[in-house]
């Protein structure tokens, strides 16, 4: 049994569930609680994108006019002694472009692991290649053929992504979150590095003496494109085993692929088939102490406000499964390798993109066991 619930505001009052993220040491990073509930009742799903979680459908944009940009735009496979740098190119670029195929690595960060080696597996897997996970000759090959178009962009800064509310500080400590009136993003690097679905250090080091908060500032990102799926998501498979949400449309067509924290030894995730309850965008996070198995309960019944920093994330995806859903996370860099109590944790963008295509009744399959967390 998950150990948060959510009361779900819309036509008819509903439950979920969330779970909050233990650091490598083991104790709650964010308290346990009861759970979310949706903070904008009359927002429509389509409509309900969070401090840039996802973006618009828009053509490939320009070629950024960026000496980096153009590196990373014009890399090849490395060599496997490749100058770390040059390895790095060629990474982001992957990472992108897997992105933007709906084949998600997470957070784009220029760096191997996990993520990217399961997103390339099922790349491989859905393009007849041997799914073995590696970035090779015939992968690479694959992944700039469907998609020639530049990896990175230049994007001015504008008045709209500076002008907040932020909030700088985002305590662990629910009480003091409680007392908040949103939990935003920490400032402009943050709000973009999200936009554009970047790890907030690989935003930096892109940009380096970059003003942020300066409208007009003209910054290199990840050029990832449109976030809407090709058809509605009429069936999730949730891979306990391989960290990994699958969606499929009517046809069992696969649709996107996303890197997962899913429950945990302790605090198993589900089994069998579920369905989809209903989608929540914005939720709230309500801690509550009778249903606590670890941190301080003296604090009382708190809630805690809407954001991209809130424990849950941007997005609530309700399931029928009482007290447990699919939602987002304040840190998309730690997706798939820290663990869960019970519930499917996505970054933002990805949960949001899964939110707007899914239907209400959609299959929920979850297939394998957890397994201890991946190394970071």
């Amino acid at each position: 049994m998950g150990i948060w619930r959510a009361a779900i505001l819309m036509a008819v009052a509903g439950v979920a569930s969330a779970c909050s993220e233990p650091p490598p040491g083991g104790e709650a990073e964010r308290p346990a609680a009861k759970a979310p509930a949706v903070a904008d009742q009359a927002v429509p799903v389509e409509t309900a994108i969070s401090d840039a979680a996802a973006n618009v459908a828009m053509p490939p944009p320009p070629a950024s006019v960026s000496l980096v940009a153009k590196a990373i735009d014009a890399s090849g496979l490395p060599p496997p002694k490749a100058d770390p740098a040059v390895a790095r190119q060629a990474l982001i670029r992957a990472q992108v472009l897997l992105d933007r195929a709906h084949f998600s690595p997470g957070v784009i960060d220029g760096q191997a692991g996990e993520n990217l080696r399961q997103a390339v597996a099922a790349y491989e897997a859905a393009h007849g290649l041997p799914a073995d996970g590696t970035l090779d000759d015939q992968a690479w090959a694959a992944l700039t053929a469907a998609d020639p178009a530049p990896a990175m962009q230049d994007y001015t800064i504008t008045a709209e992504d500076v002008a907040g509310p932020f909030t700088p500080a985002i305590p662990t400590d629910p009480t003091a979150m409680a007392k908040l009136p949103r939990l935003g993003f920490s400032g402009p690097a943050e709000l973009l590095a999200e936009k554009f679905h970047m790890d907030e250090a690989l935003l930096t080091a892109l940009n380096p003496g970059a003003d942020f908060a300066k409208p007009g500032t003209v910054v290199v990102v990840a050029a990832t494109g449109q976030r809407k799926l090709a058809a509605k998501v009429a069936r999730i498979e949730v891979d306990k085993a391989g960290r990994q949400v699958r969606a499929y449309g009517a046809d069992d067509a696969l649709l996107a692929v996303y890197p997962a924290t899913v429950g945990s030894s302790d605090r198993p995730a589900p089994t069998g088939e579920w369905a989809v309850r209903t989608i929540a965008p914005n939720p709230t996070w309500t801690f509550d102490p009778s249903r606590l198995t670890f941190g301080v309960a003296k604090a009382g019944k708190l809630t805690i406000q809407p954001g991209p920093n809130n424990p849950v994330g941007v997005m609530w995806i309700d399931l029928t499964k009482d007290t447990y859903g699919i939602h987002g996370t304040p840190d998309p860099r730690r997706v798939g390798k820290a663990e869960s109590h019970g519930c499917v944790r996505l970054t933002n963008w990805d949960v949001t993109e899964l939110g707007q295509a899914v239907v209400k009744g959609a299959k929920v399959v979850f297939v394998g066991a957890e397994r201890p967390a991946a190394k970071t």
